[in-house]
């Protein structure tokens, strides 16, 4: 079978999304700071104010709790909103709505009311945004019952787990990696849809696998690349889905490869990687044949100056030293 694609940028993948769920579902809305007459801060909004007018695509005030409220009770009254935070930094303001409304009126309520609120955000650093607009904070959310988690780093995850979202009756947060946004990649057109519970196979292989998300993935897969070079065959898992979880499909791979590392852009203490490590250590220790490593962002608040910023995040060279200690140690 032949597998047919189409060249599209993250950011256009991400514009394709929004656009098919406004004209799918007429209680779909758009809302957030500066989505309509400017086009978004990454741009992926831009144009679909002319396209579907104000009362779909609703520009706000800088006040995150309020208009993030807003968008869960509009979701709980039956709507379907879209609500954008322009980074993950910023949408510390709107905690309290999210972790004490959104995770929490399903359950509080006996499951009387769904909160089918689909809540977007840019996250990451790598683009000299400096501390306030840089950070990881994707595995903080993923620690909170009743939200799901998704982390798309692929076209065919940007371009389709919005649709996958939208359909689940419970909160879901989506995060969108700054870098990707100018990332060109290859859409399969024979997809119409993905699913947003199960993390992926990206490159197979049986020496040590990379576990990771987001835009280390790229980064994940080079190091790989860079690896058959030194005869070390690295298989990369990409998560994908944070909260819930795919332990089983990480668990697999360790099975084939017996080793593992870890990439994560958030920091190491407290992190996603912890949690990975450990569920592998509560779950397939003996499959393992040397300690986990993670390779995480720099316990500092991300830099602006170029050359701070980049060594303080996960870098191709980080993840290849990590792996050949583990399959080739000195």
């Amino acid at each position: 079978m032949t597998t047919t694609t189409t060249k599209m940028t993250y950011r256009e993948a991400c514009r394709q999304a929004i656009r098919d769920a406004l004209a799918a579902d007429p209680r779909c809305f758009v809302m957030g700071e500066d989505v309509g007459k400017y086009g978004g801060c990454y741009a992926v909004t831009k144009g679909l104010l002319e396209e579907f007018g104000p009362d779909r695509i609703r520009d706000t005030p800088l006040a995150e709790n309020g208009f993030t409220g807003a968008g869960i009770g509009a979701a709980v009254a039956g709507l379907r909103p879209i609500v954008e935070i322009m980074t993950c930094n910023f949408s510390l303001l709107a905690l309290d709505q999210i972790m004490n409304n959104a995770a929490t009126l399903s359950h509080m309520s006996g499951g009387q009311f769904a909160v089918p609120v689909v809540i977007r955000m840019a996250t990451g650093g790598g683009r000299q945004l400096a501390a306030q607009h840089s950070h990881s904070l994707e595995g903080w959310y993923a620690h909170i019952p009743g939200l799901k988690v998704l982390v798309p780093a692929t076209v065919d995850d940007a371009r389709y787990m919005l649709a996958a979202a939208l359909a689940d009756p419970n909160p879901v947060l989506i995060f969108e990696h700054v870098v990707l946004y100018n990332v060109e990649g290859e859409l399969d057109t024979s997809l119409t849809q993905v699913d947003i519970e199960h993390a992926k196979v990206r490159r197979p292989g049986t020496d040590v696998s990379l576990v990771t998300y987001g835009n280390s993935l790229p980064k994940c897969l080079e190091a790989a690349g860079a690896l058959q070079q030194e005869g070390i065959s690295a298989e990369v898992i990409d998560l994908r889905v944070l909260r819930p979880l795919d332990t089983a499909t990480v668990i697999e791979s360790v099975t084939r490869t017996h080793r593992c590392v870890i990439v994560d852009e958030g920091w190491k203490s407290g992190s996603i990687s912890a949690e990975i490590a450990a569920r592998l250590a509560e779950e397939a220790l003996y499959e393992l044949d040397a300690p986990v490593r993670r390779v995480c962002a720099r316990e500092v608040p991300v830099p602006y100056a170029a050359h701070m910023e980049e060594a303080s995040l996960p870098q191709v060279a980080d993840i290849v030293a990590a792996a050949r200690g583990l399959v080739k140690p000195e």
